[in-house]
């Protein structure tokens, strides 16, 4: 295990006090080196560790034997202040606010464990803090066994995870995610809202049946989700193909797959669209029935695993090479990310995939990249992107009907529309990503698992 992520997992702080103390002279650091610390456990039975004792040969190194792996994994402290800024006990963290008491930066340098204790499910850890005058005192630090497995052996950078369930057009064609209206607004059970954020989780979208077919019970049905997300096109939207604000989704044109709001340094993390009405044109004869307008949706992730299994080279390109976004149809509007950023988003030292970011229309004048070749690279590997989202059996289509409502994750699965005669009328919006996740972590996690995914 890494230093640094010791270095995270146990440290102890100070009692908010600290912020007026004055430290004593650092201790001699060979000293510390060999000093041997005491050792205790309690006889509490639990089910994290298969000894009862927690190994501690010096201020460094701290084992815990953990049953369920099967193995030993130490977990290294180091008597620098830096690292003792973990403690989640009551004098530390205020239990309301969940926010630090104390001042991590005047903890003394030569704060060193003493005693390490586990009790329950919980590691007890005393850490010696040297005062003026050679006297000292103690601070006992609780660490939840949980707390430790978890971030020991996950991307910590990354709490909550869920694996995505990638999916082509037939895999979801005859039983698409759907939660009902009534299950979701249920004012007596949250059950239904976190059915329907986990579906939005996991499958990148989901249908909501049985909405009342009015703009104001859409709106609320986007509002019991997270705030609706303010744009130069305004907050929630309504409106019909006049182009009255200047962009093709305004008129009754086809639209390739593609993901919205490109041009924001965040784009917004989900959509929804809920078709109230689609008309003929006037001349029809009376009793016909609109024609077009179907929606499509494709799975940018799956797309994604597709062209990394089959053009690794395409994939590496398309998430390393930046590119330019831009919105300036509009009067007065000239938007940009505060950077270029690349079509495929990955994060982590796994450099998973975060984000698609795709919309050919918005993109901006290709850079020359200085380099000879690399613009006919990204033009190729962007080829093959196309023709991948293209395939017929990653393209879902779907005729929206009034009280159907669509919410998908425009970070993930990209939408578009078949052309389309006559008058249609959608509403909708756009949530924010930090909104959404936080309502989905709260309806499917218990308070002590959300409070350890979002603080620690």
């Amino acid at each position: 295990m890494s230093h640094l992520l010791a270095r995270r997992l146990l440290g102890a702080v100070a009692k908010p006090s600290f912020r007026t103390w004055t430290r004593a002279p650092t201790l001699n650091q060979q000293a510390v080196r060999h000093e041997h610390v005491n050792v205790k456990a309690s006889n509490a039975k639990n089910d994290f560790v298969s000894l009862p004792i927690v190994s501690i040969s010096s201020p460094d190194f701290i084992t815990l034997p953990t049953a369920h792996l099967k193995r030993r994994r130490n977990i290294q402290t180091t008597a620098r202040r830096e690292a003792f800024d973990n403690c989640r006990c009551t004098e530390c963290v205020n239990q309301d606010t969940m926010q630090r008491n104390f001042d991590t930066f005047s903890i003394p340098r030569d704060i060193r464990p003493v005693e390490a204790v586990i009790e329950g499910d919980d590691l007890h850890v005393t850490f010696i803090i040297s005062l003026l005058q050679g006297d000292h005192e103690n601070h006992r630090s609780v660490y939840s066994l949980d707390f430790i497995c978890s971030y020991l052996f996950r991307n910590c950078n990354s709490p909550g995870f869920q694996a995505p369930v990638l999916w082509t057009a037939p895999d979801i064609q005859n039983d698409p995610p759907t939660v009902a209206f009534d299950e979701v607004m249920n004012p007596d059970s949250e059950e239904g809202i976190a059915k329907l954020t986990n579906l939005i989780q996991s499958h990148g979208f989901a249908f909501v049946s049985n909405t009342p077919v009015s703009p104001h019970e859409t709106k609320r049905l986007l509002e019991h989700i997270g705030p609706i997300r303010n744009t130069h096109y305004g907050g929630f939207y309504d409106f019909i193909p006049d182009l009255a604000l200047a962009d093709t989704a305004y008129t009754n044109l086809a639209l390739p797959a593609h993901t919205d709001t490109t041009y924001f340094t965040e784009p917004a993390r989900l959509q929804a669209f809920h078709l109230l009405s689609h008309h003929p044109p006037p001349s029809t004869p009376s009793g016909a029935v609109a024609e077009g307008g179907k929606s499509l949706l494709v799975d940018g992730f799956k797309a994604a695993d597709i062209l990394k299994e089959e053009d690794p080279h395409a994939y590496n390109i398309l998430t390393k090479q930046v590119v330019p976004w831009h919105a300036s149809g509009n009067k007065g509007i000239a938007i940009r990310p505060s950077r270029m950023v690349p079509v495929l988003e990955t994060t982590g030292t796994r450099r998973s995939l975060m984000r698609v970011r795709w919309n050919n229309d918005d993109r901006g004048v290709l850079p020359f990249f200085g380099k000879e070749g690399n613009e006919a690279r990204w033009y190729a590997a962007a080829r093959k992107w196309n023709e991948t989202i293209k395939m017929k059996e990653m393209e879902y289509w779907v005729q929206l009907t009034p009280g159907n409502v669509l919410i998908f994750d425009n970070w993930r699965v990209l939408h578009g529309r078949s052309a389309f005669e006559g008058v249609r009328r959608i509403c909708g919006g756009y949530i924010n990503h930090d909104d959404f996740m936080s309502r989905w972590r709260n309806t499917n996690f218990s308070p002590k698992v959300v409070r350890r995914q979002v603080v620690g």
